[in-house]
């Protein structure tokens, strides 16, 4: 696997991350759009296994209380306080 295939499917992993958090906050796709600034269209694609780009994807953690975090062992997947992790 090359790098840039590598983070292709990093940033795949993080966006379905989001859009099952998206799904699990107990917020409507409107609620989240009014409350970001971030239009349905987007939230919509992000649920169906779309693509959104980093400032984006940056906006939804923050608000959905995502991060990353570093493991001793690769890639560590943490929750969000709305039970989705990442």
């Amino acid at each position: 696997m090359t790098k840039l295939q590598a983070w292709c499917t990093l940033v795949d992993m993080i966006v379905k991350s989001i859009g099952q958090a998206i799904e699990k906050c107990g917020k409507s796709r409107y609620q989240i759009s009014q409350e970001t600034g971030i239009d349905q269209a987007i939230l919509c694609r992000i649920v169906n296994g779309g693509s959104c780009g980093m400032k984006t994807a940056d906006k939804l953690c923050e608000y959905l209380g995502l991060e990353l975090r570093p493991r001793s062992r690769g890639l560590k997947r943490s929750r969000s306080k709305h039970g989705a992790t990442l």
